[in-house]
């Protein structure tokens, strides 16, 4: 091997570490993100769950002169009790007991966009509030 080969591996060999590291280190403030939403969410706090969403979520939700605050609150979220979390780069999914919620990190921090998420197995998964 030659020494530029030896670098190239070197760095891919780091990045990997870097990205198993960093993705595992994102995971608790991803749950976190989607325990805050559902508590707003269970609470009746729709204000506050709609600001923890992405804003194309938020966009999603209004429809005609109904605001987010209005639709959200019309929804049946179920939430639950953590089981996983996968963090990929920028993107997240929780997949609590009653519901798969998937993130995204903005400079602000995590934003829900999708909840009431449910697998279509194959299929992409079919949400009620998504993006």
């Amino acid at each position: 091997m030659r020494l530029h080969d030896v670098s190239v591996v070197a760095a891919g060999a780091a990045l990997l570490v870097c990205a198993a590291g960093c993705a595992s280190a994102a995971a608790p403030s991803a749950q976190r993100a989607a325990q805050d939403f559902y508590a707003a969410v269970q609470g009746r706090q729709v204000e506050r769950a709609c600001a923890l969403l992405a804003p194309e979520a938020a966009e999603s939700l209004r429809t005609g002169d109904q605001r987010c605050e209005t639709s959200l609150g019309g929804l049946d979220l179920p939430g639950g009790q953590v089981r996983d979390v996968e963090v990929w780069g920028d993107e997240a999914r929780v997949r609590l007991s009653g519901d798969t919620v998937f993130l995204h990190r903005f400079p602000q921090g995590w934003r829900v966009r999708g909840a009431g998420c449910a697998s279509r197995g194959v299929l992409p998964y079919d949400c009620e509030v998504s993006t």
